[in-house]
């Protein structure tokens, strides 16, 4: 496997001129349900790092086992947060991801996960899974706040598989 170094010079290279993520568009309900019914088949990932693309933004790099990178593109304060989270860093206030942590925690939920489940016209939907009280929780979110959060809950991250598949960025190796 090639480098993050090299990784970064190839996403540059294959992103110089990607869009970066756009407003939603409201969804007809149908096709929202549509946009649901797929098989997920997760897969654990890490989150390798939060980089900055010199014409598109922010994005976080997540990498699963089998070496399949995807890339998201995010704002640039949840960049700082997710960033924020990783290296163990803290504010002299809290930010928004430490407020929602301390709410999440004073209600008497916990994150148990944070799921990558659709890609759907090049937007990531994501959901946290909470448990409160014993009984299951899910929260539709955006990926960027859903992974802010489950780093600082030191929850897994799973994606499924086929939005592995479909949003993928593969490096050339060199022989």
């Amino acid at each position: 496997m090639a480098s993050d170094d090299e990784f970064l010079k190839q996403f540059n290279e294959h992103f110089r001129s990607a869009p970066p993520e756009g407003p939603r568009e409201q969804l007809p309900d149908e096709e929202v349900e549509a946009r649901r019914r797929r098989e997920l088949n997760e897969k654990e990932v890490k989150v390798v790092g939060v980089y900055e693309h010199p014409q598109s933004g922010a994005f976080v790099l997540l990498r699963d086992g089998r070496g399949r990178n995807l890339p998201i593109w995010i704002g640039q304060s949840e960049a700082f947060s997710i960033s924020l989270a990783m290296d163990g860093g803290t504010t002299a206030r809290p930010m928004s991801h430490d407020l929602m942590k301390l709410l999440v925690e004073r209600l008497g939920s916990r994150v148990e996960y944070v799921l990558v489940d659709d890609l759907y016209n090049n937007v990531f939907y994501a959901k946290l899974a909470l448990t409160q009280n014993g009984k299951p929780l899910e929260v539709d979110c955006r990926p960027s706040d859903s992974i802010a959060l489950g780093l600082r809950f030191k929850a897994p991250i799973y994606v499924a598989d086929h939005v592995l598949e479909e949003g993928q960025w593969e490096l050339n190796e060199e022989p």
